[in-house]
């Protein structure tokens, strides 16, 4: 697995390794049962706190990505709760959809991300 940090972006470090392992999900590149490297490791080789990734990785295992194992570390098991899952991506899009209302983003240009996200990432 290949995480890689972009230092500069706005983006907090523990949500960039968040998104990258939920994509590495979505696109297969990760499957369930697949370990996950142990927090220091996976720090040491990124170059970021222990505690960053702890905090990624129990978010993931809140959320339902994840299973953590005291002594075999952090593995994929998705949680398959899909009205839960649903509801999640709800609250998330109302917020996306509200922010491009406000910058005139169209409905047509809407459907039109969705279907091309959609095709690269599912």
């Amino acid at each position: 697995m290949i995480i890689e940090i972009d230092f500069q972006s706005d983006e907090a470090i523990y949500l960039q390794l968040m998104n990258q392992i939920i994509l590495g999900i979505a696109t297969s590149r990760l499957q369930p049962g697949d370990y996950l490297p142990s927090v220091r490791q996976l720090a040491d080789t990124v170059g970021i706190n222990m505690h960053t990734v702890n905090k990624a990785y129990s978010l993931l295992r809140e959320e339902g990505y994840v299973s953590i194992d005291r002594r075999r570390g952090a593995f994929i098991c998705v949680d398959m709760d899909k009205r839960k899952a649903l509801e999640d991506m709800k609250q998330n899009l109302v917020v996306a959809l509200a922010k491009g209302h406000c910058k005139n983003v169209t409905r047509q240009e809407v459907h039109r991300l969705i279907d091309e996200i959609y095709d690269e990432y599912c």
